[in-house]
């Protein structure tokens, strides 16, 4: 496959804006909140938030790692906020402020005592997740936004449907996807969804910068976390997970191949689930008879690391599900996680997108089969959805029933450009 021919279409997205911007500028910094955009490593955020920057007359960027920046704020926080030129607001870009112990005590001070307004934007990825649980001191006081990589929506257009609007408009078929919408599919699955190797489209760069993305996860942000001293055998667990995507997640078997305790690993996979390395997808089990209860399946943010292309695939619509249900949730749409079905006769849908605790929409992914899968005649029955999508990796549309149900069998670059 011909890659060359990618370079023009995704390169574009550099130049405009993520897709957070607009929710961020309108949920939070309209009303003079406090927004804070945590993520993985490396997904955009700085970028993001200097494009925030340029739209304001008078602003601020500020990174902890800054010698001068870290003394300053030690003397006095409120110092270095600007002041607002006639009617201007000005912006104050925080990043990676919470690596200071006190850092929601004086983020709180300062907003408590503007005596203008002033807009707040603080980023960061694993710790900012971490220490915002429990963050009482700023309640009232902030939004949280979850900003993740590109997605096939995302690489052409910086616009989301709100969720009903893009169930309606996917069945209705409201648009066709063209070539640059599969090339968008493709750059994705050969490179990741993560900005630097997306938009470079080199192979071998590729590899480097996730060579150097594992080695700063493990290394620098788990031992600021956790202090660990067996990175060591933690290395050894991330090379074993690409393998284990998309399959039924269990601890005792990775935990008897790294020769440690059960509960041990536990500890680690959690570490790595707050550092943006793996996700995890538990199975729905309300008024599902004979449903698994608690074996997860596991997913990479940077699915590109996946070697086998149906375990790729499979990951890859994973992240974008996740992605629209974390967009809609921190925009107000709705209460939206995502699970997956399957019973103790191995019969299973891939994922169940799940909205205010009711099933919403289930997904089935198939990476060269047309045909709608057999498990749709177990659940379509019992699940209160009337309808269901199933994505499979080349251009495809047909629609099937299952009594009440729709099933939408589609092509994924089609179908997921409707997701955020």
């Amino acid at each position: 496959m011909a890659l060359t021919k990618l370079t023009t279409g995704v390169k574009m997205v550099s130049m405009k804006d993520r897709s957070l911007a607009q929710p961020i500028g309108q949920l939070a910094l309209s009303d003079h909140k406090i927004a804070f955009v945590s993520g993985p490593r490396q997904c955009g955020k700085t970028t993001l938030a200097k494009m925030l920057l340029r739209s304001r007359k008078v602003g601020l960027y500020r990174n902890w790692d800054e010698i001068g920046f870290r003394r300053a704020w030690a003397r006095n926080p409120s110092a270095l906020i600007p002041r607002a030129e006639e009617d201007d607001v000005p912006l104050v870009v925080l990043d990676e402020i919470h690596k200071d112990r006190r850092w929601k005590r004086n983020l709180k001070g300062v907003f408590d005592t503007l005596e203008a307004p002033c807009d707040i934007l603080v980023t960061g990825s694993a710790r900012l997740r971490v220490y915002m649980r429990g963050s009482d001191s700023l309640l009232g006081r902030h939004l949280s936004f979850r900003l993740h990589p590109f997605s096939v929506r995302e690489v052409g257009r910086p616009d989301v449907l709100g969720p009903d609007e893009a169930l309606n408009a996917l069945f209705a078929r409201a648009r066709t996807s063209g070539k640059a919408t599969e090339d968008s599919l493709a750059a994705l699955m050969t490179y990741g969804p993560f900005p630097e190797p997306l938009l470079a489209q080199d192979t071998r760069k590729a590899r480097l910068w996730r060579r150097n993305r594992e080695q700063l996860v493990v290394r620098e942000d788990l031992r600021d976390l956790s202090r660990l001293p067996d990175l060591g055998r933690i290395e050894m667990m991330t090379a074993l997970m690409p393998e284990r995507v998309g399959s039924l997640f269990s601890l005792s078997s990775l935990a008897r191949d790294l020769e440690v305790s059960v509960p041990t690993i536990k500890r680690w996979m959690a570490y790595l689930d707050q550092l943006y390395y793996v996700f995890e997808i538990k199975p729905y089990t309300r008024r599902i008879a004979r449903s698994l209860r608690r074996e997860g399946k596991v997913y990479l943010w940077d699915y590109a690391a996946v070697r086998g292309e149906a375990q790729r695939f499979e990951n890859l619509v994973a992240a974008h599900l996740l992605k629209a249900c974390h967009y809609w949730t921190d925009t107000g749409e709705g209460d939206f996680a995502l699970f997956y079905l399957r019973t103790k006769e191995k019969q299973e849908i891939d994922f169940l997108i799940v909205r205010d605790g009711k099933p919403w929409l289930p997904v089935e992914v198939k990476h060269a089969e047309s045909a709608p899968a057999a498990s749709w005649a177990r659940f379509a029955p019992i699940l209160p959805c009337t309808r269901g999508l199933q994505l499979v990796r080349q251009p495809h549309w047909e629609t099937h029933r299952f009594g009440a149900a729709q099933v939408l069998v589609a092509g994924a670059a089609e179908a997921l450009g409707y997701f955020a």
